[in-house]
């Protein structure tokens, strides 16, 4: 919840346009954004730089958002290094199909894991534009949301000394487990759940790719994914119980249900190596309705969170920060308030778009896996519908790059 006025003999007090809380994707994108127009801001982080710069995370960035940081000329490394990726296989019922979305939409994917995008991020935001970011902050709290004079208080690092940061606008970019989301009090905020009942045993392999594309494997046992992270390591998923112990997952048993799940005729064997992380990820959703309380404006996974059934996480995120960093920047320079004003509905129309995309990919991948025969059945339906008509998968492929327009 938020907090009263810290005391004015408690702390130093500083002033900043914009502070920003959390320095992920949406975060270093914001004060990217705003530094690049002279908006004075600081971005707060409860982590180290080196911490943030490895932290293992996903990669799929579809390419209106690459287009986006672009655009803000933050995407050189990004555009020498991803990889694009046109196209992708499902393995259902012992076969290989493998859809072209490129053919069908004329766009793609790029893979560039998240601790490479941050790394960018981080450098061109405090290297390159002289940006303040404060690493290692404790006890972060909120003040004053309501009021034209919102505060940051925290404590340093090292010294144990409390500073107080006063603000225009707080921006809430701290993830699912930060603290601005819970500044918001009780009743003033709807938060929208969904629990899917599973979850997805994540794995980092010290292995080759066993594929030129990302596979998704449909299963009686379980959804199993394949996405390559590098010419050595491969990212692998597993569908099991939620809150299942990954220790329940030994190397030999990890391996043989990816090669059932991931078989198919004429499929080349997998490449097996070394498991280097093992995770469980519970599939959850949440929503956060409206994205604004006062001064505070929550972004990314902040204010909502999709689960990586369809690897949408970073990308709303960006979305987020593009609207978020100009309509603060119109505000300061040319006193146009209607990209704030607008903010929390433009967000979450493309969130609810994805949600639901979630949600229906869900439907298939689980499906067969459900112990309920007509599920199964109508998820393979579901599946073949992609294969057999055009103007199905035309509908899929714009939904799984993010393509579709009038959002």
């Amino acid at each position: 919840m938020t907090h009263p006025s810290p005391h004015p003999n408690s702390a130093p007090e500083a002033r900043s346009t914009v502070v920003v809380v959390g320095a992920g994707p949406a975060g270093l994108t914001v004060g990217n954004i705003l530094r690049a127009a002279a908006v004075d801001c600081v971005v707060l982080e409860t982590e180290s730089r080196q911490f943030i710069e490895t932290r293992p995370r996903a990669g799929v960035i579809e390419e209106w958002a690459v287009r986006g940081l672009e655009r803000r000329g933050l995407a050189e490394n990004l555009l020498a290094r991803a990889q694009a990726h046109s196209l992708c296989e499902f393995r259902f019922a012992g076969e290989r199909f493998r859809f072209d979305y490129h053919e069908l939409t004329d766009h793609h994917h790029y893979v560039y894991p998240q601790p490479l995008l941050v790394t960018d991020l981080v450098r061109e935001y405090a290297d390159v534009r002289g940006g303040d970011i404060r690493f290692g902050v404790r006890d972060v709290t909120l003040h004053d949301l309501e009021s034209d004079r919102p505060a940051v208080s925290y404590t340093e690092p090292g010294t144990g000394e409390r500073h107080v940061l006063r603000c225009e606008f707080v921006a809430g970019c701290d993830g699912a487990r930060g603290v601005t989301r819970d500044a918001i009090p009780e009743g003033r905020a709807r938060v929208s759940r969904r629990d899917y009942g599973v979850g997805w045993l994540a794995l980092l392999a010290e292995a080759p790719p066993s594929s030129d594309c990302v596979l998704f494997g449909v299963h009686p046992n379980g959804f199993a994914g394949h996405m390559a992270r590098s010419p050595e390591v491969t990212r692998y998923y597993l569908q099991c119980p939620p809150g299942d112990d990954p220790q329940n997952w030994p190397h030999d048993r990890v391996w043989a249900e990816l090669r059932a799940r991931l078989g198919a005729t004429d499929a080349p064997p997998l490449h097996e190596g070394r498991l280097i992380e093992k995770r469980v990820l519970d599939m959850h959703d949440y929503v956060v309705e409206p994205l604004v309380f006062g001064r505070l404006l929550l972004a990314g996974d902040a204010g909502h969170l999709t689960a990586p059934i369809a690897a949408k996480g970073m990308n709303l995120a960006l979305h987020d920060a593009f609207l978020l960093g100009d309509a603060l920047v119109a505000h300061v320079t040319k006193g146009d308030d209607s990209g704030l004003d607008g903010y929390s509905h433009a967000s979450l129309r493309r969130v609810w778009d994805y949600q639901e995309f979630s949600q229906f990919l869900s439907g298939i991948y689980h499906g067969t896996a459900s112990g309920d025969p007509f599920r199964a059945g109508t998820s393979l339906a579901r599946l073949r519908r992609l294969f057999t008509s055009r103007a199905a998968a035309t509908a899929f492929a714009e939904q799984y790059l993010g393509s579709a327009a009038a959002f």
